[in-house]
């Protein structure tokens, strides 16, 4: 059979995700592996989200609720706007797709940084978009460059805050100064995924004065802070209007019902968050040090990941680094060709991944 592919589906890189423990393990024939490369939660999932979970295992025989009611009022009032202001998805990558495919005609343009995640271009591309990709300056995005790269074309911007891979962040200052610049028909979806874990009061958060401006769209996910990354489920926080649009043409029942009860339970497990948050500070600080004391630099973070430079191939660290037992993300990819990417773990695992990284580079 001879297949009719448009080319701007035939163009399109597919995604690699972190290589998954139980592969790594296959593959060398060894256990008690340590991932360090998918910025999961080391906890686990909240203990709140799964009770939750079990208890509604008997009525999974049912579609999900198609409005996804009880997670949406509660988020409601979390975020402080209504419940049409809010879309939830199958993680906040279904969202970034949704808005691509509802204001992207053929030909249109959305700006983005680079690097930067990679489902934004994978969802401009396949909905028949364009990629305008800014350089990151010194590690940090350049709002002034994705500014100057707004042609006549641009629908969307996308801006990762905090910034993955590098975990820079932009100020509240910088972007008041790049909103004021905006035109007004341009929608800027300002991704953050690991918000929870930022220590700079300083650095912007859409949630502080949520719809102050109708073109922004907040995104938030609950597969970081809040453990539940095998659940797949985000949401959106933006105008009612574009809510409107994206309800038009996603799937009805596009988040399951355990992820529903999941995601709304982990909300009232307050504990658990601020556990995740200390732990990975504190990780972040013993991580740091370490590789300070290894003459290794690391790069300033706001996630609960922070990139480290080896000055030499990371592909090839990141190779024998799995024959220890370790999985990290090398950066050859994004650019970076001698970094690797390391989220926190639990104490040992941060530990085994320093003595891994050691006896590598000796």
């Amino acid at each position: 059979m001879k297949l009719s592919v448009p080319q701007h589906i035939m163009s399109i890189k597919p995604y690699k995700p972190g290589k998954p423990i139980e592969e790594l393990e296959r593959e060398y024939g060894i256990k008690h592996s340590v991932k360090l490369a998918s910025n999961e939660n080391p906890l686990g999932p909240s203990p709140f989200a799964v009770n939750a979970v079990k208890r509604y295992l008997g009525h999974t025989n049912r579609y999900p609720d198609g409005s996804g009611f009880v997670l949406t009022e509660k988020l409601s009032k979390i975020c402080r706007v209504t419940p049409e202001n809010i879309v939830i998805g199958n993680g906040s990558d279904d969202i970034i797709a949704l808005l691509a495919h509802g204001f992207l005609r053929q030909g249109d343009e959305a700006v983005m940084p680079f690097p930067s995640f990679l489902m934004y271009d994978i969802s401009v591309q396949s909905a028949g978009g364009i990629s305008v990709m800014v350089p990151l300056k010194d590690f940090f995005i350049d709002l002034d460059a994705i500014i100057d790269s707004i042609t006549e074309k641009t629908s969307l911007i996308f801006l990762t805050n905090p910034n993955n891979p590098t975990g820079s962040c932009f100020s509240e200052h910088d972007f008041s100064k790049f909103i004021k610049k905006l035109p007004r028909d341009v929608i800027v979806v300002v991704d953050e995924a690991y918000i929870e874990f930022v220590r700079d009061k300083k650095v912007f958060n859409s949630l502080k004065n949520p719809l102050a401006d109708p073109r922004i769209v907040c995104l938030r996910t609950f597969s970081k802070a809040y453990g539940l990354a095998g659940f797949r489920v985000g949401y959106g926080i933006m105008d009612q209007e574009i809510a409107g649009i994206l309800h038009r043409i996603r799937q009805p029942f596009n988040v399951n019902c355990l992820a529903q009860v999941a995601a709304a339970a982990a909300l009232d497990d307050s504990a658990f968050l601020e556990k995740t948050i200390e732990l990975t500070h504190s990780g972040l600080d013993f991580l740091v040090t370490e590789l300070t004391k290894m003459g290794l630099k690391t790069f300033p973070t706001q996630a609960n990941f922070f990139m480290v430079d080896l000055e030499r191939n990371a592909s090839v660290v990141f190779k024998e680094m799995l024959k220890h037992g370790v999985i990290v993300r090398s950066m050859e990819s994004y650019g970076f060709d001698t970094c690797i990417r390391v989220n926190v773990g639990l104490a040992s695992e941060n530990r085994a991944f320093i003595n891994a990284l050691k006896s590598v580079l000796r």
